[in-house]
């Protein structure tokens, strides 16, 4: 995510450096060809102007909607931060609400916490990893024993199969004393939650954006660059600045496209990019609440904005 106010100019033109391109390539063609008499005819600007016109509502239209999935898939994340700390307070303090029974094991019960709220943070590292694609499981070891570590590995969908754990995990501490009576219902609750929130940001992440806005917006952008030469150079040679005419196209060019490519980039959310949904940042949150939860005091160092970027 861009927390930065001001962008490097070059890592701008970098991301329009082909439309930029093909705005210089046919201006300076159109120049050439009407300042050396090969070319007589113009365009109307009228007809520039509607294309512009009908472009930039495409824009509008699609930038409005990337917007509202990018705030959708961070909205989703919201819920899992909050989510995650109300089922570590659940877990927590349930146990500790048994330690007045018979059957009251205090090392079993503080095992079982640490336990099942380490599985709450490997499922959300998890579904980083499988949201962003990424392949470096190792990084739930650390969360996981070695038997739950094997059987997650082999799972294809990692974060699902987590949760699979935790269940088992929770009626297994009701059958043993740990838990008791009606604990699991609002456990089970904060999973459900969990769950909802993973398969809002798997549609996400697997339904794109309709193809046709992505397709049509494109189409009509390069054909707005193709006609704005032509419909400019009869009023620039008149004025006899017929030169002009390249760096206005491509001024002119540049602002369209630049508009358009913050749409592109922002319909995917998750994508390891840096205008993507802060998702380490995030987990790393969820570490370090839950373990200062447990007691825990040895936290690990909280993510920091990085030139101007938190990933």
């Amino acid at each position: 995510m861009i927390i930065k106010r001001n962008f490097n100019p070059l890592r701008v033109l970098q991301y329009v450096q082909v439309e930029l391109g093909f705005a210089v390539v046919v201006s300076t063609l159109v120049f050439v060809f009407y300042h050396h008499g090969f070319m007589t005819a113009t365009i109307p600007f009228s007809i520039t102007a509607i294309l512009g016109s009908a472009l930039a509502i495409f824009i509008a239209f699609r930038n409005n909607s990337s917007y509202g999935r990018w705030w959708e898939a961070r909205t989703l994340w919201g819920g899992i931060i909050n989510s995650s700390r109300v089922l570590a307070r659940l877990i927590i303090t349930f146990s500790d609400s048994h330690a007045h029974q018979q059957n009251y094991d205090r090392a079993r019960s503080e095992k079982f916490k640490k336990a099942l709220v380490y599985q709450v943070i490997a499922w959300v590292h998890a579904l980083r990893l499988h949201l962003r694609n990424q392949e470096n499981w190792s990084e739930l070891k650390r969360f996981l024993d070695e038997e739950a570590f094997e059987q997650v590995d082999k799972a294809n969908n990692k974060p699902n199969f987590i949760q699979l754990l935790s269940g088992r995990m929770i009626y297994d501490a009701m059958s043993n004393g740990t838990l008791g009576g009606f604990d699991s219902f609002q456990m089970e609750g904060q999973l459900l939650a969990l769950a909802n929130y993973q398969g809002g940001c798997e549609r996400i992440k697997n339904t794109p954006l309709l193809r046709q806005y992505d397709y049509f917006t494109r189409l009509f952008l390069f054909t707005f660059m193709l006609l704005l030469p032509f419909s400019l150079i009869g009023d620039f040679t008149k004025m006899q600045i017929g030169y002009l005419i390249i760096p206005v196209s491509v001024l002119v060019s540049f602002v369209f496209s630049i508009i358009g490519k913050v749409g592109e980039v922002n319909e995917d959310p998750f994508e390891n990019r840096i205008t993507d949904v802060p998702l380490t940042a995030l987990c790393n949150t969820v570490e370090r609440d839950l373990r200062e939860m447990l007691g825990e005091m040895d936290l690990p160092q909280k993510t920091k904005v990085e030139n101007g970027f938190l990933y």
